[in-house]
């Protein structure tokens, strides 16, 4: 064994080990600089006397002794031929380059977000820079930079918004094979648990003003409402008093409708068979328990109703369209929240319908309905982006300054009003 050898072997004793150690954070969080101290706080005897051997005596008791890494390093060199890097990496391995790594790390990041902050959405929509700012906050970012497999996940999602957010409204839905296709080539891309799919929902889970989805059922459904079909069976729209031309689900409807029973009908009933409507007007409320109460009171008797269980699915586009080719008018009524308001508005421009009982004045009679004890629950509060309501710019004005929601149910009397009307 060779004098240096057997010098190092000093070092490896416990009375150097603490010493040692914090040399060996400093000199891995500042590149690798001498120019700093280190210090051992209540030294034992042991590391009293090693100290002593580097700084000088120092009296027993003292509560930390403190050494710069130059002293260190020279003390070092001179008993090993080594300096105080290759004494710490010959005992425990390669320092680490901190500030490198966080460089690094933050120029991957950064390549990572570049191409979504080049996307036109960036500039146009609120919700694309709220979902870059939390997949940003939250780690999103940096653990898909970490990763060569995913560090492109970003920029694919954002071509998948482009699309799905330039796509005309009056275009045929996409089924989600026919969607990851289109933007990746590969079918399965956007199937769950995948990276790329998860991004994707997040951002329009925010674009939806709604939680981003956990189970299979919220993930189908948030797809549906962008009109993309995850499966045909489980889109679907609630119907009353419909009656259809056709052979299949028009004689369906015919039977329901004499009935006055509601009635399901699915995506896949609607693309299989083809069906008329010539319903002068078609009714069209969110919350299924208007349907429900209109379906109790009024039967066979109630007009043609259409309920689209929340956020309009792919299902209700096909069917609306069907009903408007035949010469329908449709008459839309929401919640007074804000994505109640912007399903709406998107229903109106869509469909040329009439906003039904939507007006500031419906909103201010609808909160007289709630009564002062129900006004301000928390369950009431307005959440989310507040959104324009140019048929009625009053609308948005009264909502904003009273922060309280109003459901379908707490105005349902008037809706039947009309309906019995």
């Amino acid at each position: 064994m060779t004098v240096t050898a057997k010098a190092v072997e000093r070092y490896r004793g416990p009375e150097y080990r603490r010493l040692l150690q914090a040399a060996r954070r400093r000199l891995e969080s500042n590149g690798g600089s001498l120019d700093a101290s280190v210090g051992v706080y209540k030294p034992d005897e042991a590391e009293r006397k090693a100290l002593i051997g580097i700084m000088g005596y120092r009296e027993p008791g003292v509560k930390r002794i403190g050494v710069t890494l130059r002293e260190l390093d020279a003390v070092v060199r001179a008993g090993t031929n080594l300096g105080l890097v290759d004494l710490l990496e010959t005992l425990g391995g390669p320092l680490r380059n901190r500030p490198r790594e966080v460089a690094r790390a933050l120029a991957a990041r950064d390549e990572v977000l570049r191409p979504a902050k080049e996307s036109p959405l960036y500039e146009s929509a609120e919700w694309y820079r709220g979902w870059l700012d939390e997949v940003s906050r939250d780690g999103t970012v940096s653990r898909l930079a970490g990763r060569p497999r995913t560090a492109g996940a970003l920029a694919r999602a954002a071509r998948v918004l482009e699309f799905l957010e330039a796509r005309p409204e009056e275009d045929p839905e996409i089924t989600l094979a026919g969607l990851a296709t289109k933007i990746t080539g590969h079918p399965k891309a956007l199937d769950h648990p995948a990276t790329l799919s998860t991004l994707v929902l997040r951002a329009l889970a925010i674009r939806a003003g709604v939680p981003a989805p956990s189970t299979a059922e919220e993930r189908r459904n948030l797809w549906d409402c962008y009109e993309v079909v995850v499966d045909d069976l489980a889109s679907r729209i609630l119907v009353l008093n419909l009656p259809a031309e056709g052979e299949g689900l028009g004689e369906w409807l015919t039977g329901a409708a004499r009935f006055g029973t509601p009635f399901q009908v699915t995506l896949h009933q609607l693309t299989t068979f083809s069906i008329a409507l010539r319903a002068p007007v078609v009714h069209v409320c969110e919350n299924p328990a208007v349907l429900r109460r209109a379906a109790a009171e009024l039967g066979p008797e109630c007009p043609p109703l259409v309920c689209t269980e929340g956020r309009p699915s792919t299902a209700f586009h096909r069917l609306a369209a069907t009903a408007v080719r035949g010469g329908a008018r449709l008459r839309y009524h929401g919640d007074f929240d804000w994505p109640g308001v912007d399903m709406a508005g998107a229903v109106a421009r869509r469909y040329s319908a009439e906003l039904w009982r939507m007006t500031a004045a419906d909103y201010l009679a609808g909160l007289a309905n709630l009564g002062d004890l129900h006004e301000g629950d928390e369950h009431l509060r307005l959440a989310g982006r507040p959104v324009p309501t140019p048929w009625d710019p009053a609308l948005a004005d009264a909502m904003g300054e009273r922060g309280t929601a109003v459901y379908e149910e707490a105005v349902a009397g008037s809706l039947l009003a009309d309906l019995r009307g």
